[in-house]
């Protein structure tokens, strides 16, 4: 979505990753100006899809820009508006599943009813608006909500490193010798 509305293009935005941008611009947007039909409404499961928003999303910046007549490439008035309508779809598909999850696995008895912990990491995590959805998901149904900080939240590797070091402290599938593993570097 960065990339369509050419946020690399925008003034407050030419040095930021996609995701921050929309994150940055959504801050003063009006996310009611959009309204973007959450995906996968009619399956009653816990997968996460972004596709079809995808489609919506793209369709809708065609409009405005017809509207205001501009070209693909240039940045749109209500920019803002359209990151902050984004960033709640978003938020709400990414916390309307993962609450179907949650009651899954309670449902279940996968998780222990105490200290159950929801653990978000990767890019997403770093996106204070649904860090702060998940907060208040997790606050409802008595779960601990984990984010590595911020700044770690934006590699992959740099995730399963945390992962990495937080299985270590809790002594969880550490292997005390390296023998009989094969690798094969590419």
């Amino acid at each position: 979505v960065a990339r369509r509305l050419s946020l690399k293009k925008h003034p407050e935005c030419h040095s930021m990753a996609g995701g921050k941008a929309i994150e940055h611009l959504a801050q003063t947007g009006n996310q009611e100006l959009l309204t973007f039909r959450l995906p996968m409404q009619q399956y009653r499961n816990c997968d996460f899809s972004f596709s079809g928003l995808q489609n919506l999303v793209y369709n809708a910046i065609v409009q405005k820009e017809k509207e205001e007549g501009i070209q693909e490439g240039e940045i749109l008035s209500c920019v803002k508006d359209v990151a902050a309508a984004v960033q709640h779809a978003v938020a709400v598909h990414i916390i309307q599943r993962t609450h179907r999850a949650m009651l899954f696995c309670i449902k279940n008895s996968i998780l222990l009813p105490k200290n159950a912990t929801l653990v978000v990491s990767g890019g997403v995590a770093s996106n204070q608006y649904i860090r702060k959805g998940l907060q208040h998901l997790a606050d409802a149904n008595d779960f601990a909500l984990l984010c590595p900080p911020p700044r770690l939240c934006t590699d992959n590797g740099v995730m399963i490193a945390w992962n990495g070091i937080e299985r270590l402290r809790a002594g969880l599938g550490v292997l005390h010798s390296t023998d009989g593993i094969r690798y094969e570097p590419r």
